[in-house]
């Protein structure tokens, strides 16, 4: 551990850990007094090969002796619950010593980006990119966060309290965190999420985004007021948009969330209007402010709207503002300045709420409208519809000229759907454009399927040939990314949407999914898949004039497209479209990379660095040739090959089921989502969801799909004598470092020694050697072409990542020793299953929370 990293994290950790011991709770001191034996006994035991039920049995007969088993099962919810409280103060400690710990001048933020273009005399050049360049951070609500926004707020004040060194409130704070449950009791509804993660919008990015701005104009001596591009960092919203899986986001929760995004706004505005007024109580500008705030505060509490627009607010603000300059000597005239590129930024939407659909529901919607047409006579039959060609279906479509909405449509899902359309069309004209202008396409197999969503947001909000609705398809799969090509060089073909995309600017949002592709194809066949799929698509969009907006769907851990993802947009060479950077947001790494405004704001910087200075200080270096990327595809044809072999063994879907906790997802009340694509019973292994996939590997200490086939891939090519340009390829290519450096998280995170006994297991035996013996075999040879002594090498992140494992070991023993009882039972499980399973639950909520990107 690095001797800052130890001073102002670990040190601190160890000393307010102590105060646990104090606090006025039963049998506290106890628990606290024995969970260092306990964690003692759990690394001593694993690494002599010993299983979890015999870890805790040795434990409890040396120091526990409990008189009856309910008395074991009350010392190990203690012992949960006493550890959860740890990873909640250890990330309130790390985040207290968030700039003691990062860099926050250094590479790939705001201050080094400025002295680097001036040093380097590209000053202009900066300014030309940040006119044109826009990134798009998109927030989602798939449940990878476990903590309830009551212990959120608990926190962010701890972490105050850290920071001010303030031990008595420390103590306080400790207590209430305590008393205090950290378990949703219910599932959260798709409007509770939404309503969840506004508390990020207003207390961090409302102020950082603005913030970083303020920054680069100041560094490049331009004014606010003369600060062209206020989407160079958007926000985006899928809670209550996001209805693929999910039968409870409705038309009408899409509506209230898109309401409560406009009355977040509305609130913040109303306090900085408040500051507004104390601040400018000069003759002619008070008068003007005093009633931006009446109007403002009639408009978010009576719910009386008092401006159609945003630009009605501004008007009224740039009105104060030449009074201010002209007759005032420009008194405070920052914070009104400030105050006004917060409403141009956010406007009445604060975010844009994307809105998500599986294909397949609408070819279902379309055989509806299209089965009532031909009852009236007015179209063919669905199956003659059906029967016809691709390049026919689509003509067909673009020619009708019919409201679906005077259709005698009986249909819930196709009612649902022509509403969900309608309520974009709303809610463009309450919150603005800005408001909700995506339509995503999940699963996206063809030409066809973008046109039937083309066509039907045509019929039903469309004003004459206008559209003011992007229409974004979204590729996951192997297969479907490399059908992406295709697809995109047929729509492009059809000038009905060509036309369109003219009218929107020449530009087409395209998805790419990070967390399915690697659950289809691995790790590596994923990453490269997406590279080659993005050079393809940059490609053929540039051939038909258009600018190809990658919108990437990634989760937290590098299995999802996670880790260090600044690295993979600053890897990405002139061949791949950059004039954006979009992607998804999600869960923890909500809270963990952006939820406190320190680090939201290094995260933020580090990702606008990575999208610029590419443009700005030329990217050439970051091209690889045409042999390095054959290369590559052969390492990922290799990985391919490997991780195929794993996901096809006969045990690989029954060992998720019968082994892991995968099961138990759905019982942590987490999100509003279901954990399987269909209701049927049995696992079926195209019906999983990515983040109970991911989670479930991360939780058995396993994570295979953050490295799975990495070493085969590798000493595949070593036994061709490619093993020189690999490592060259390493010292070369950012984008291979990176995507090395990230399987190595998932290396350091993996522990199979709490799994060892699975290895003598009569049925999983034989499968977990062979993931052990991947996992080992990869372990190697990252490190042989990296050159490095120990995985992650000197990444900052290391030292943090070795000590949650540590802090959280006790709960993966419990854990595994819950899971062992229920799967092969003995006479004490027998009566006792409820609380094994509530064990095993319990468990994955520090375990997650410890991990903070493991899902």
């Amino acid at each position: 551990m690095s001797t800052k990293y130890n001073q102002e994290v670990g040190a601190r950790y160890h000393i307010y850990n102590s105060l646990f011991l104090n606090l006025p709770f039963r049998n506290i001191s106890r628990t606290g007094t024995l969970l260092p034996l306990l964690q003692q006994y759990c690394e001593s035991g694993f690494s002599e090969g010993k299983s979890a039920r015999e870890i805790i049995q040795h434990f409890f007969d040396d120091f526990v002796q409990p008189e009856n088993l309910s008395e074991k099962f009350d010392f190990l919810f203690g012992v949960i619950q006493y550890v959860e409280r740890q990873v909640a103060l250890f990330d309130s400690i790390e985040d207290s010593a968030f700039e003691l710990v990062n860099d926050v001048q250094g590479k790939g933020t705001i201050p080094a980006l400025l002295l680097r273009t001036s040093v380097e005399n590209k000053i202009e050049e900066l300014k030309a990119r940040l006119d044109d360049f826009s990134m798009r951070l998109v927030l989602t609500a798939h449940p990878t966060q476990f903590y309830p926004g009551h212990v959120l707020g608990i926190l962010t004040d701890l972490e105050k309290s850290i920071r001010e060194s303030d031990l008595n409130q420390i103590n306080l704070l400790l207590q209430q965190l305590g008393k205090t449950g950290f378990i949703n009791q219910q599932k959260p509804t798709p409007y509770d999420e939404a309503v969840s993660l506004c508390w990020f919008l207003e207390n961090v990015f409302y102020n950082t985004i603005p913030d970083i701005i303020a920054s680069l104009a100041q560094g490049l001596n331009t004014s606010l007021t003369d600060w062209k591009n206020v989407d160079l960092i958007r926000i985006g919203f899928w809670p209550g948009g996001d209805r693929d899986g999910n039968p409870f986001v409705t038309s009408e929760i899409t509506s209230r969330v898109a309401a409560k995004l406009q009355e977040s706004v509305l609130k913040s505005y109303y306090k900085d209007a408040r500051l507004l007024r104390r601040r400018l109580t000069f003759k002619g500008v008070e008068e003007i402010i005093t009633g931006v705030e009446r109007k403002i505060y009639a408009f978010v509490y009576n719910q009386k709207p008092s401006y159609n627009h945003s630009t009605e607010l501004l008007e009224e603000l740039s009105k104060a503002r030449a009074i201010l300059v002209e007759e005032h000597d420009s008194l405070s005239l920052d914070v009104l300045d400030l105050f006004i590129l917060k409403v141009r930024i956010f406007g009445f939407h604060f975010a844009s709420l994307d809105v998500r659909q599986d294909s397949r529901k609408h070819d279902a919607v379309w055989d509806v409208i299209i089965d009532e047409l031909h009852k009236q006579k007015k179209s063919i039959s669905v199956v003659d519809f059906r029967r016809q060609s691709e390049e026919e279906q689509i003509n067909f479509l673009l020619e009708l000229r019919i409201n679906p909405v005077f259709l005698s449509i009986t249909d819930a899902l196709a009612e649902e759907t022509i509403r969900t359309v309608l309520a974009i069309a709303a809610i463009q004209k309450s919150n603005g454009e800005k408001g909700s202008h995506r339509y995503v396409i999940s699963n996206c197999q063809s030409a066809l399927h973008i046109i039937e969503v083309f066509v039907l947001a045509r019929l039903l909000i469309g004003n004459k040939d206008e559209l003011a609705l992007d229409i974004v398809p979204l590729f996951e799969t192997i297969d479907d990314l490399a059908n992406a090509q295709i697809i995109m060089n047929a729509l492009y073909s059809i000038p009905g949407y060509r036309a369109h995309l003219e009218r929107r600017g020449n530009k087409q949002h395209i998805m790419l999914g990070f967390s399915d592709g690697t659950k289809d194809g691995g790790y590596l066949r994923a990453n490269w898949s997406i590279f080659r799929t993005k050079e393809n698509l940059t490609s053929i969009s540039r051939k038909y004039g258009v600018v190809a907006l990658f919108f990437d769907g990634r989760g937290g851990p590098p299995a999802r497209g996670g880790g260090n993802t600044h690295d993979f947009y600053a890897s990405l060479g002139d061949t791949i479209e950059n004039q954006e950077v979009q992607v998804t947001i999600q869960g923890q790494t909500i809270s963990s990379n952006f939820g406190k405004v320190a680090s939201c704001k290094f995260n933020l910087e580090q990702l606008l660095s990575a999208g610029i200075e590419g443009s700005v200080f030329g990217n050439s270096k970051n091209n690889m040739n045409e042999s390095e990327k054959a290369l590559l595809d052969e390492l990922a044809e290799a990985g391919y090959t490997s991780y195929l072999e794993l996901k096809h063994h006969p045990k690989f879907v029954p060992y998720l089921e019968k082994v892991t906790p995968l099961s138990f997802f759905g019982d942590t009340n987490i999100g509003s989502r279901p954990v399987k694509r269909s209701s049927s019973d049995g696992l079926k292994f195209e019906d999983l969801r990515a983040i109970p996939f991911v989670g479930s590997w991360a939780m058995m200490k396993q994570n295979i799909p953050g490295f799975y086939g990495v070493g085969s891939a590798i000493k595949k090519l070593n036994e061709e004598g490619r093993e020189a340009e690999l490592k060259e390829l390493f010292q070369n290519s950012l984008f291979f470092r990176t995507l090395l450096s990230n399987s190595m998280m998932s290396l350091t995170k993996t522990y199979y020694p709490a799994t060892t006994y699975l290895g003598e297991d009569p049925e999983f035996g034989e499968f977990w050697k062979k993931m052990y013996a991947e996992y080992e075999l990869s372990k190697e040879k990252v490190l042989d072409i990296s050159g490095y002594s120990r995985l992650m090498g000197s990444n900052s992140s290391r030292d943090s990542v070795k000590l949650r494992e540590k802090i959280v070991l006790p709960l993966i023993a419990i854990q595994q020793f819950a899971l062992m009882n229920l799967r092969t039972p003995d006479a004490s499980t027998k009566g006792n299953e409820l609380k094994y399973q509530k064990l095993v639950i319990r468990c994955m909520f520090g375990i997650i929370n410890a991990a903070r990107n493991s899902a």
